[in-house]
């Protein structure tokens, strides 16, 4: 049985030889390598090694941080299939990395089950999905998403759209001449309608869908 390949590149040592721990008891995966930063990777790759199917990217790096690193691979390696590494819950940067090209993220405490599963899920399917979507998923064993973007209303779009780009919401509030308070009720509609918790889920579920580019 041919395995699946993982890159890590992780500046916490102890955390990326836990990992390469676990990664190396599932039957179907083997670590080619562990690396410190983005500058490393990019060293990787121009020694022409080989390509993993999954890198395992950590956000917060010196030298060479998680987006930087991200704004290198959609430069030169566009199809390289990335999930983010991090500590913290972190919205603004987990939709920087995601817009840069990410196919996910993984909290570092994730249980051994969930992140076996999210490995799967970038390989096998492109995007990793948290919360109650990827439950969804994982428990019904259907991996097909079903179109509730179908439900939005014309300004409903609007908001989806500007939700997905780098402004804030009161940015939005002002872009679509509403005030703060009806952005959140747009907000809090859409993402019913989305079946999602949080605005990474948002962006995720856009990029997955292939409703509009995400850059």
């Amino acid at each position: 049985m041919k395995k699946k390949t993982v890159v890590i590149v992780d500046d916490h040592l102890l955390f990326a030889q836990s990992l390469e721990s676990l990664i190396s008891k599932l039957e179907e995966y083997e670590v080619l390598a562990i690396l410190k930063n983005g500058k490393e990777l990019t060293q990787y790759f121009l020694h022409k090694r080989k390509i993993p199917d999954l890198i395992l990217l950590d956000v917060k790096m010196p030298v060479m941080d998680g987006i930087q690193t991200m704004q290198w691979l959609k430069e030169n390696k566009p199809e390289q299939k990335v999930l983010a590494l991090t500590m913290e819950d972190d919205e603004e940067t987990i939709i920087k990395m995601l817009r840069a090209g990410a196919k996910g993220y993984l909290l570092k405490d994730i249980h051994p089950e969930n992140f076996e599963f999210a490995m799967k899920m970038v390989i096998e399917q492109g995007f990793y999905y948290s919360g109650k979507i990827e439950s969804a998923l994982r428990h019904s064993g259907d991996y097909e998403d079903k179109n509730f973007h179908e439900k939005l209303t014309e300004r409903e779009w609007e908001f989806l759209k500007l939700a997905c780009s780098e402004l804030t919401y009161r940015d939005i509030a002002k872009e679509m001449n509403l005030s703060p308070k009806t952005i959140e009720n747009y907000r809090e509609t859409v993402f019913k309608k989305l079946q999602v918790k949080t605005r990474v889920g948002l962006v995720i579920y856009c990029m997955k869908n292939k409703l509009f580019k995400v850059e």
